[in-house]
């Protein structure tokens, strides 16, 4: 197990660390088609992988992390000396063409912008500032061994719905989509440029009716809402999990929250898993 080398707005290292049990212990092979920082799949660790995200700059970089590792340490060390303001504007505000440039940037921005937040503008210009965070670098040798744990993995800029209609028996699908309810007024779903919106969410669920239909096992996070609980309704187990809300960079305001996660089986034992899909 790997800690991830991205900060993600709703990311995961709290479901893993708190509701393991909710996985199964073995599948065939894993998918994950809204990657992020891709928490769950680092802790997993599976031999075999597909994960994927409708976001191009964040596949670009686990793309690009996946093949150069040493590369990307290198550019961003240079980046760590020449790290002001001046520089994390300037860079904020250029696309390089090379793919690898791209990747560094795309991690630059990540550890040093406001709180760790991806967020697009409507024309899909990011555009938060600046943040406190100063240390650019990673400990030494730490991308070389994420880049190991992506070695197993294809990684693709996709539609969520073409991945999950990969997925077959035994396989292990794992869906973390922004958490839009049907009011559409759920800051998750102003992270990006292209909306992610209710009847995205419906089109999810028809998607993973079908994988589990096919056999696959299906873990679910998604918003604690009534809308979403009665877009399930009659599929799987609903489990309501709590965690503490971390987008407030004023820890005296992050309250505790819950989520909601759903599963298409349930574990009888350490060793015993029944299909509920």
């Amino acid at each position: 197990m790997i800690e991830p080398f991205l900060k993600w707005a709703g990311g995961k290292r709290w479901l893993v660390k708190n509701y393991r049990h909710l996985f199964p212990l073995r599948y065939k092979a894993y998918f994950e088609p809204f990657l992020g920082s891709g928490a769950v799949y680092f802790y997993l660790s599976p031999k075999r992988a597909l994960l994927s995200d409708s976001n191009k700059e964040l596949i670009n970089a686990y793309q690009q992390l996946q093949s150069a590792p040493r590369a990307i340490t290198q550019h961003l060390h240079r980046y760590q000396i020449l790290h002001n303001d001046k520089f994390y504007y300037k860079c904020r505000d250029s696309l390089p063409d090379n793919p690898i440039e791209r990747a560094v940037r795309f991690i630059y921005l990540n550890r040093t912008c406001w709180n760790g937040l991806y967020r697009e503008n409507r024309n899909g210009k990011f555009n938060v500032p600046l943040g406190s965070k100063t240390l650019v670098e990673f400990p030494e040798n730490y991308l070389e061994k994420v880049s190991e744990h992506l070695t197993n993995a294809k990684i693709l800029d996709s539609d969520f719905e073409d991945i999950i209609d990969i997925a077959s028996a035994d396989d292990l699908v794992y869906l973390d989509p922004p958490y839009t309810v049907t009011h559409n007024n759920n800051n998750f779903i102003k992270y990006n440029s292209r909306l992610f919106s209710w009847d995205d969410q419906i089109r999810l669920c028809e998607a993973v009716k079908r994988a589990a239909s096919r056999g696959a096992w299906v873990v679910v996070s998604n918003a604690n809402h009534e809308c979403v609980r009665s877009l399930y309704k009659d599929f799987g187990i609903h489990h309501l999990l709590e965690r503490v809300s971390l987008l407030s960079a004023d820890a005296e305001r992050r309250v505790r929250t819950t989520e909601l996660c759903i599963t298409n089986f349930g574990r009888n034992s350490e060793d015993g898993l029944h299909n509920l899909g």
